[in-house]
C-alpha cells in the first residue's frame, strides 16, 4: 500500500508506466509487428502502425482519460462518490439517442448521430439531477441505484423499439465497447471531447465549489446552476462521442476517480490530470488483457472492464462501510 501511495504521488513515475504500457500495446496483435522495424522505416510495419496500432492506442488513451474525467465531474457536482455516466443512466440515454438517430435519420453521418446522442444524454442527465433534488434522504449508495434503475428503464425502451423496427443488429455495436474495429478514419470523432477536457481543467475549481452546495456557491459569488449545467454538458458530450465511436464502457468513470481521491484528495484541480492518466492506463491494461487471454481472438474490452470494475466497485463499497 505504501508503494502504491508513493507511485500515486509521483506523476513522473505514472507517465513512465503509461509510456511503457503504450509500447507494449503497440506490439500486441494478430499480425506480426516489431517496433524496431517501425523505427527503421520498414513499409509493412509503418503501414500497420499508421492504419491500426497507433489509432487504436490513441483511441484507448483518449477514451480512458475522457470517461474518467466525466465521472470525476459528475461525482464532484453531485457530491457523491458512486455517481458516474454508467450509474446515472447517461450511457443508456446515449444509446437511446443513437436508436432515435438510426430510426429517424439513418442515412446521416456519425457526427449527426453523436449530436442526437449528446442531446438525449444531456436531457436524461438533467432528469436524473431533477429526481435527486426531490429526494430528501440521499444515501451514497441509494443515489446511483436510482440512476441505474432509470437507466434500465431507458435501456428496456431502447431494446423494445430496436426489436420492433428490426435494428437490433445495428444497435449491437453500441451495446458493447470494443476497439477491435478502430482504424484510421473511424475514431477521430473522439477528439471532439478534447476541447471540453481543457474546459474542465479551466473550470475545475468552480466544479469543486459547486459540489459543496448551492448556498455555499452563492456565498462565494458563483452561479451554481450555470456551473452544474456546464459540467453536465461536458459529461454528455464526452459520453456521447465515446458511445458512438467505440461503444459503451462502464465503471471507468466510477472507480478511477475514487481511487485517485483516496490518495490525492477531493480538490478537482489537483486530481484532474492524475485521474485522466490513471484512467487511460487502466483502460490500456484491460485492452491488453482482452487481446492476449484467448489470442488470436479478442475479448471485448467492455467485458474485461466490467469484470475488474465490478470487483473494485465492491471493494470501494466495503471500504466505505469500514471507514464510515
Amino acid at each position: 500500500m505504501d508503494i502504491l501511495n508513493k507511485i500515486m504521488k509521483k506523476r513522473g513515475i505514472c507517465l513512465i508506466i503509461l509510456f511503457v504500457l503504450s509500447i507494449l500495446s503497440l506490439n500486441i496483435g494478430v499480425k506480426e509487428f516489431h517496433l524496431l522495424d517501425l523505427l527503421m522505416g520498414k513499409s509493412s510495419d509503418v503501414e500497420l502502425a499508421i492504419l491500426s496500432r497507433i489509432p487504436r492506442l490513441l483511441s484507448i488513451l483518449v477514451t480512458g482519460a475522457s470517461l474518467s474525467i466525466a465521472g470525476l465531474i459528475m461525482q464532484t457536482i453531485t457530491n457523491n462518490k458512486f455517481v458516474s455516466p454508467s450509474t446515472a443512466g447517461t450511457m443508456e440515454w446515449c444509446r437511446f439517442g443513437v436508436m432515435l438517430a438510426i430510426l429517424l435519420f439513418g442515412s446521416q453521418s456519425s457526427f449527426f448521430k453523436m449530436l442526437i446522442a449528446f442531446i438525449t444524454a444531456f436531457l436524461g442527465t438533467i432528469l436524473f439531477m431533477k429526481v435527486l433534488s426531490k429526494i430528501k434522504y440521499k444515501d451514497a449508495v441509494l443515489v446511483p441505484l436510482i440512476g441505474m434503475m432509470m437507466g434500465s428503464v431507458v435501456s428496456s425502451i431502447t431494446t423494445f423499439f430496436a426489436y420492433r423496427f428490426d435494428i437490433i443488429q445495428n444497435m449491437s455495436s453500441w451495446l458493447q465497447g470494443d476497439f477491435s474495429l478502430v482504424i484510421k478514419g473511424s475514431y477521430e470523432l473522439l477528439y471532439l471531447g478534447i476541447p471540453f477536457l481543457i474546459l474542465a481543467c479551466i473550470y475545475s475549481h468552480h466544479f469543486t465549489i459547486a459540489g459543496m452546495g448551492e448556498s455555499f456557491s452563492k456565498n462565494l459569488g458563483l452561479n451554481h446552476q450555470k456551473i452544474v449545467m456546464l459540467g453536465l454538458i461536458i459529461v454528455g458530450l464526452i459520453t456521447s462521442t465515446t458511445v458512438v465511436t467505440v461503444g459503451s464502457i462502464s465503471f471507468i468513470g466510477l472507480i478511477i476517480p475514487n481511487i485517485i481521491s483516496i490518495y490525492k484528495g477531493d480538490n478537482l484541480k489537483h486530481t484532474l490530470f492524475d485521474t485522466a492518466m490513471v484512467g487511460a492506463g487502466f483502460l490500456l491494461i484491460c485492452d491488453m488483457i482482452g487481446r492476449v487471454l484467448i489470442a488470436p481472438y479478442e475479448i471485448p474490452i467492455s467485458v474485461i472492464v466490467s469484470v475488474i470494475g465490478s470487483f473494485l466497485y465492491l471493494l470501494l463499497i466495503l471500504r466505505r462501510k469500514v471507514h464510515a
